[in-house]
């Protein structure tokens, strides 16, 4: 059985984060979200994955490599422009070739990992397997109908009225039958090859389309909210080490620090992650933070947050709270007079001040 993520799209529900960087790239408890996927997938004895990449393919590949972090095996396959998830399977046909492969959205975040979904496609043989979670808002999503006994009797892509609240959490099981399926429709209204209509070719034409319901949180991270939330979930589960130094501090909770961070005169309440050769001085670091490599947090306070890589916060008078701060990022407040603000913000930047 091998892999496929798929790593393209535009990311604009995250912009200005994907301005300049892939949206699969943006980091989770200081770990890029496309490694959770590799690793859930590594974790269910896969060994050969296919990345699907578009516009930031190289960027995705200097990040990843080719597998030798995982002891896998990583091979790129470029898609010209965002077509759809069938269009991606279409176009890894040689990757793939005919035996069974699992497609994973590679901005998809699942707790319990794939392995007893992956048991039940090799146990019962389908010739496609989706995972299901019951949602709020399921107009939002791919929609499943399924009998009791767990079989798949319909698909609806973003149903104005829903018949169901599970949703497709984009994790798939296919065998080769799935290319025979997408050769037989057609684009939608999108102009994308959309993978619910090719399972519900399956459906139509009388082949087995089984579902498995999600154990655990699933977080489809395509939101500047949906960072924060799944990054408080990983950071739920950590567990404490210190490979830093601290000095006249106090540390409260799970916390990790990377090699080469320096806490002082600071206050940390875990879970915190904070990254290597960050520098943390007269500084308040809440619960569920994400502190990035070489990141210097001075005369501030942070909470429930993701402060990316090279990131600079200087002596602010207010907490910076479930907030995302990217790359290089500099945010200091000056007592020059007179008083007033000062920005260099990049497109759909946001910012929010409260008195």
């Amino acid at each position: 059985m091998k892999g496929l993520i798929l790593a393209g799209g535009f990311g604009t529900r995250l912009r200005p984060l994907t301005y300049t960087g892939a949206k699969q790239l943006i980091p989770i408890a200081n770990k890029p979200i496309i490694y959770y996927g590799i690793e859930s997938l590594v974790k269910a004895r896969i060994k050969k994955i296919g990345i699907v990449v578009g516009d930031t393919a190289q960027e995705v590949e200097n990040m990843v490599g080719h597998g030798e972090r995982w002891g896998i095996t990583i091979s790129y396959i470029p898609q010209e422009a965002p077509l759809g998830l069938a269009h991606a399977i279409k176009i890894s046909r040689d990757f793939l070739g005919d035996e069974p492969f699992i497609m994973y959205l590679g901005d998809n975040i699942l707790k319990s990992g794939i392995d007893e979904f992956v048991r039940q496609f090799q146990s019962n043989k389908p010739n496609a397997l989706i995972l299901l979670t019951k949602v709020s808002n399921p107009q939002e999503f791919g929609v499943a109908v399924i009998d009791d006994k767990g079989y798949v009797k319909k698909l609806i892509e973003k149903p104005k009225k829903p018949p169901s609240d599970f949703a497709l959490v984009g994790v798939y099981l296919f065998d080769k039958q799935i290319f025979t399926a997408i050769e037989h429709i057609k684009p939608s209204w999108r102009n994308e090859l959309e993978i619910t209509d090719a399972i519900q070719w399956l459906l139509d034409n009388n082949l087995k389309v089984e579902s498995h319901i999600v154990r655990g949180w699933w977080k489809d991270t395509g939101k500047p909210d949906d960072i924060i939330e799944a990054n408080l979930l990983v950071l739920e589960g950590i567990e404490s080490f210190n490979k830093g130094t601290q000095k006249d501090s106090t540390i409260h909770g799970r916390v990790q620090l990377e090699e080469g961070s320096h806490v002082e005169k600071s206050v940390i309440r875990g879970p915190v992650i904070i990254g290597k050769n960050a520098k943390i001085r007269n500084a308040y670091i809440g619960p569920f933070s994400a502190i990035g490599d070489n990141v210097i947090i001075e005369n501030s306070e942070i909470e429930c947050s993701v402060i990316m890589e090279g990131a600079h916060i200087k002596n602010l008078e207010k907490r910076i709270d479930r907030s995302i701060v990217g790359k290089n990022v500099i945010l200091v407040q000056s007592n020059d007079s007179p008083r007033t603000y000062k920005f260099i913000l990049g497109d759909q930047s946001y910012v929010e001040i409260i008195k």
